[in-house]
């Protein structure tokens, strides 16, 4: 099933796009006047041209991209990243590098993947004590351990 969301593209780059029928997400790209050079543990805020309105119901969550996180040290801050449907500003990309070395972003580089994805809102009901289970309030790991 597709969503059909409107976007404006100030970049001259494509449009973002899923690279394989089985993708889930799709390849942002930078838009940058000039190479942007992250130091070590530096971190820097990437502009993508792009601005979406996204149906209510749906969030678009920025993740990083496999292959420059292994091959270049470099991630998404706040991985994952949400876009509410009510926000209309540019698409902005926070990468920081956890490499030892200096990495440099180039325009048109694919620096993250956005997914787009339902959600529902909670409504909460206060009780008392929660009903048990076998896990209980096992914390970290717990499940693991035989």
């Amino acid at each position: 099933m597709n969503t059909a969301i409107e976007i404006i593209n100030q970049s001259p780059h494509a449009l973002p796009q899923y690279q394989t029928p089985g993708s889930s997400g799709m390849d942002l790209r930078a838009w940058l006047q000039e190479p942007l050079v992250l130091k070590p543990m530096e971190r820097g805020l990437v502009p993508t041209g792009l601005y979406m309105a996204l149906p209510p119901g749906f969030e678009a969550q920025i993740r990083p991209r496999s292959g420059m996180a292994i091959k270049k040290g470099i991630t998404v801050v706040n991985a994952p990243g949400t876009i509410d449907s009510d926000y209309r500003g540019e698409i902005m990309i926070g990468l920081v590098n956890l490499s030892g070395e200096v990495q440099t972003i180039e325009d048109g580089d694919r620096v993250a993947q956005m997914i787009i994805a339902r959600y529902e809102r909670a409504e909460w009901f206060l009780v008392e004590e929660l009903g048990a289970t076998q896990r209980g309030s096992g914390g970290f790991g717990h499940s693991g351990m035989q």
